[in-house]
């Protein structure tokens, strides 16, 4: 193995021969950085464990994954029924959101149930892994190791003499490898560390969860390489002062990346939370203009969130249009509508549109609930609080069908709605909708006229 130095984007990973000011790959200035850097066979990844000559398709044997479970429905949930022996997981999340707190609880529950679990500290000791431990109550008569290590030549020594189910890194940043001259955190040290890990999963069949900080902008800190390299790619949601969290998958090899876990933060750790929808509405006002409730599918569960809005005189130049948890052009593209197709006079009102409870919302059926609760905020009126708003608004005004429909009512009469407001193309098709009233919609303004008059 030979050492040479070269210039590596800390962004992209874009190696570079001398030093650019601006990176050719990802376009970001002053991002190069000079490094030491294996060269030669040492250099190239390369998985083991697989074949060493061509098979036919049609010969390749395969069985059903057995998946361990954490004991953590929500977690499960995310990755797609459990934990799959030999992948690999990155965890990521803003400081303080609870990625070292749900790590531990998934520690102890996996070895409360006789698996040996080896959880690598590299950012606290052993007596402060200890102490966060027993806040939690993890690690009582269980087969749960902890070191306080961050060279991993020694951590796959010690993968082979405990052969773990379970090993968690935490975290990427401050492994790393002896044999290269660059400091730990680089995006060489974490490329060549995590490309170890996912090795020695592959190889040995324990589960690991790799622990990653995110940079300032809410990305995983390193190069965009390393989401590449692990199997499966999970994103804690939620202010560190909030308190919910939201585990989202955004990559998962071995299941849908459209679920969702939903966690409440408590002085003992991440409980999980069963029913969101009647968390997120638990606190809603009443008899207040911009409020409205929706149902938006996350993976094969209906959530029911509430939808605020607040509409003011502006006091700039320009009105703002602004939104949490919504996509601020969809918002820009709904304002249109109801200033060109309903009439009302918006161009001098700030709008600002909230999804409460933290939630990221991309699913097109909360366009007509956004729409109203905005309607609703301009001309202060009060949305009758016991209907659920369903669909899709289109440029024309129109109001389009929606997916899984029965699906959304049911979860709303489950929680007490009596009426629902859904597209006209959704009245065949949801059936068995119990003692919920269904009233169909063709477009916005008839949408409005039922629900705020004339």
């Amino acid at each position: 193995m030979k050492l040479k130095t070269a210039f590596i984007c800390q962004n992209c990973g874009y190696r570079s021969p001398r030093w650019l000011g601006r990176c050719p790959d990802c376009q970001t200035w002053n991002s190069l950085v000079e490094e030491e850097v294996r060269s030669g066979p040492a250099a190239v990844s390369v998985r083991a464990g697989s074949a060493d000559e061509p098979v036919l398709l049609e010969k390749v044997s395969i069985s059903e994954s057995i998946r361990l479970k954490t004991g953590i429905g929500e977690f499960d949930r995310v990755l797609g029924g459990g934990i799959v022996a030999g992948s690999v997981v990155l965890v990521g999340g803003d400081p303080g959101v609870g990625k070292s707190t749900v790590s531990m609880q998934i520690s102890s529950r996996v070895a409360s149930q006789g698996k040996t679990v080896l959880y690598i500290s590299g950012e606290e000791s052993v007596q402060q892994t200890k102490l966060r431990a027993e806040r939690l109550g993890a690690g009582k008569g269980t087969d749960l190791y902890i070191v306080n290590q961050t060279d991993i030549s020694l951590v796959r020594e010690y993968v082979k003499k405990l052969s773990p189910a379970v090993l968690i890194v935490d975290s990427i940043q401050v492994v790393y490898d002896p044999q290269l001259g660059s400091s730990p955190g680089s995006v060489s040290q974490v490329r060549e560390c995590a490309g170890e890990l996912t090795r020695l999963a592959k190889s040995s069949g324990t589960a690991v969860f790799i622990i990653g900080h995110v940079t300032k902008e809410g990305t995983l800190a390193g190069p965009r390489v390393l989401e590449h390299i692990v199997d499966t790619v999970l994103y804690f949601e939620g202010d560190r002062f909030a308190l919910y969290r939201i585990l989202r998958a955004v990559k998962n090899r071995f299941g849908s990346t459209n679920e969702i876990g939903v966690f409440e933060m408590t002085s003992g750790g991440l409980l999980e939370v069963a029913n969101p929808s009647q968390i997120f509405l638990s606190e809603r006002p009443e008899n207040i203009p911009g409020s409205v409730v929706t149902a938006v599918m996350e993976g094969t569960r209906p959530v029911l969130v509430e939808i605020q809005a607040l509409v003011s005189r502006s006091g700039f130049g320009y009105a703002r249009r602004r939104a949490q948890g919504f996509d601020s052009n969809r918002l820009s593209l709904l304002v249109a509508v109801l200033e060109k197709r309903i009439g009302y006079s918006l161009e001098t009102e700030d709008i600002f549109v909230n999804v409460v409870g933290g939630m990221k919302i991309e699913d097109p059926v909360a366009d007509l609930a956004v729409a109203c609760s905005a309607a609703s905020a301009f001309r202060g009126r009060p949305l009758p609080g016991d209907i659920l708003v369903l669909g899709e608004v289109g440029l024309a005004g129109e109001v389009r069908s929606v997916s899984q429909a029965a699906a959304r009512i049911k979860e709303g009469e489950k929680l007490g709605f009596k009426k629902c407001l859904l597209p006209k193309g959704n009245m065949p098709s949801p059936g068995g909708c119990g003692a919920m009233q269904l009233v169909p919609v063709g477009n916005l303004r008839e949408t409005l006229d039922i629900l705020l008059g004339g």
